[in-house]
C-alpha cells in the first residue's frame, strides 16, 4: 500500500515541474551570478526573475526580496538584524508565546545580550488579542514579531490589525509566514508588514532555500559579511538552482491558491468532524480561522509517539508537534500556551494535508485512527 503523507507542515516533496526547472542550473547554466560572462549573466537573470516572482506574490518590490537558506535564517536575520541596527532607539522586542522556535530561541538569545522581550499570551484557540500587543509597547520597543499562522495548531492571526498598531507607533512589524506563504493571501502593503520570512520546502520547492522581504525603509544589519551579495544583506554565492526552484514552486502554488485551499478545507473539515466522534478527542486551534490544511487534536489516555508509530505501521505519516521539536521530550510550548497540561500535549496529533491528498486518504485515516486509539487506550498507563 502507498504511503499516505499527512505531514506537509514538516516538509513537502519537490514538485516534478520544480525539479525540471532547476536541473539546467546544476550543470548547464551553472554560472556564478556575480560574474560578467554569459553563463554568469544567465544565472543573474534567473536570480532577478525569481526575485520578481516572489515579490509579486506578496505585493512587494523585487529589490526588497533577499534569498536565504530557509525560514530559520530569515527569522534570525529579521530579529537580530533589526535589534542590533536599532539598539540606539530601544532594546525591547514583542513576540508571542506560540511562535516557532526560530523566533523564540532567537529572542531568548537576545535577552542574554541585554535585550528585553515580552511574550504575549494567546487564548484557548491560539489567537492573539491585538490590544495586548498595543499594551505591551513601550518607548523602547523596536520590533513586533507575530507569525501569520501557527505551524502546530494552524490558527491564523489578524496581521492587518497588529500591523496597523505597529505602524501607528512607528515600530517595525515582522511576520514569520513560513507556514502560510502561498496557502493564504499575504499583502505586505495592506497588512503593514515591514519584514517577512518564508521557506521553499513548505511549498513543494527544494530544502535549503528561503527568503526575507525587507521594506526599503527598514534599518537592519546583516548577519553574514563577505562579498555583499543580496544587496549587501546576505553575503555568499547564491544558490541559483534552489532559488529558481523556490520561485517556480511559489508561482505554481500561488496561482492555484484559492481553488486548492477550498478543496483542502473540505477534506480538513471532513476529517475534523469524524475525529471529533472519537471518545475523549479534543480539537486544538481555532475552529474556522485556521490554515486550510491543518488538523490538530489531543486524545485522552494516548501517548503521541506511540500513536505515530501505529499510524506509520498503517502507512500514514503524521506528527505530534512541530517537526523541529520532534526529538524533545518537553511538551509543546504552543499547546501549553493554549492551556493544555503536559500529559495532554504529549497526546497530541497533527495532520497537515497537501495537494496530492485525496478523499480516499481521509477515508482511510477515519477507518484506521479510532481502532489505533482504542488499542492504545487498552494498554495505556494514563487511564
Amino acid at each position: 500500500m502507498k504511503k499516505i503523507y499527512l505531514d506537509h507542515a514538516a516538509t513537502t516533496p519537490v514538485a516534478k515541474e520544480v525539479l525540471e526547472t532547476m536541473k539546467p542550473y546544476f550543470s548547464e547554466k551553472f554560472g556564478n551570478a556575480s560574474t560578467l560572462y554569459s553563463i554568469g549573466k544567465e544565472a543573474k537573470e534567473a536570480l532577478n526573475r525569481s526575485r520578481k516572482t516572489i515579490a509579486r506574490i506578496i505585493n512587494a518590490r523585487a529589490n526588497e526580496i533577499i534569498f536565504t537558506s530557509g525560514g530559520t535564517e530569515s527569522d534570525n536575520l529579521a530579529i537580530k538584524g533589526i535589534a542590533f541596527a536599532n539598539k540606539d532607539k530601544g532594546n525591547h522586542i514583542i513576540t508571542s508565546k506560540i511562535e516557532h522556535k526560530a523566533i523564540i530561541n532567537t529572542c531568548k538569545w537576545l535577552e542574554k545580550q541585554g535585550f528585553k522581550v515580552t511574550y504575549v499570551s494567546v487564548d484557548k484557540n491560539g489567537l492573539i488579542n491585538p490590544e495586548d500587543i498595543e499594551r505591551a509597547i513601550t518607548n523602547k520597543t523596536i520590533i513586533v514579531s507575530i507569525m501569520q499562522a501557527n505551524n502546530e495548531i494552524g490558527t491564523i492571526q489578524n496581521l492587518a490589525e497588529i500591523g496597523k498598531i505597529c505602524r501607528k507607533h512607528k515600530i517595525y512589524f515582522h511576520t514569520d509566514a513560513v507556514q502560510s506563504f502561498c496557502k493564504i493571501p499575504i499583502n505586505v502593503k495592506s497588512m503593514y508588514i515591514d519584514i517577512l520570512s518564508a521557506s521553499s520546502h513548505k511549498i513543494y520547492g527544494p530544502k535549503g532555500v528561503g527568503m526575507l522581504y525587507i521594506n526599503r525603509k527598514v534599518n537592519i544589519d546583516p548577519l553574514l559579511h563577505g562579498g555583499n551579495h543580496e544587496y549587501g544583506m546576505r553575503s555568499g554565492t547564491e544558490n541559483i538552482a534552489g532559488i529558481v526552484g523556490f520561485a517556480k514552486a511559489a508561482e505554481i502554488i500561488s496561482q492555484n491558491m484559492k481553488k486548492e485551499g477550498e478543496r483542502q478545507i473540505k477534506l480538513r473539515d471532513k476529517l475534523i468532524t469524524e475525529v471529533n466522534k472519537i471518545k475523549d478527542a479534543h480539537f486544538n486551534g481555532h475552529p474556522t480561522q485556521r490554515l486550510p490544511n491543518n488538523i490538530n487534536f489531543w486524545f485522552k489516555g494516548v501517548e503521541g509517539e506511540a500513536l505515530l508509530f501505529r499510524l506509520d505501521g498503517k502507512n500514514i505519516c503524521a506528527s505530534t508537534q512541530s517537526a523541529c521539536s520532534s526529538y524533545e521530550l518537553k511538551p509543546s510550548h504552543v499547546l501549553t500556551a493554549i492551556g493544555l497540561a503536559a500529559e495532554q500535549s504529549h497526546g497530541s496529533l497533527r495532520f497537515t494535508l497537501g495537494k496530492d491528498n485525496k478523499e480516499q486518504d481521509i477515508d482511510y485515516v477515519i477507518e484506521v485512527l479510532p481502532k489505533i486509539i482504542k488499542s492504545l487506550r487498552r494498554i495505556s498507563p494514563f487511564k
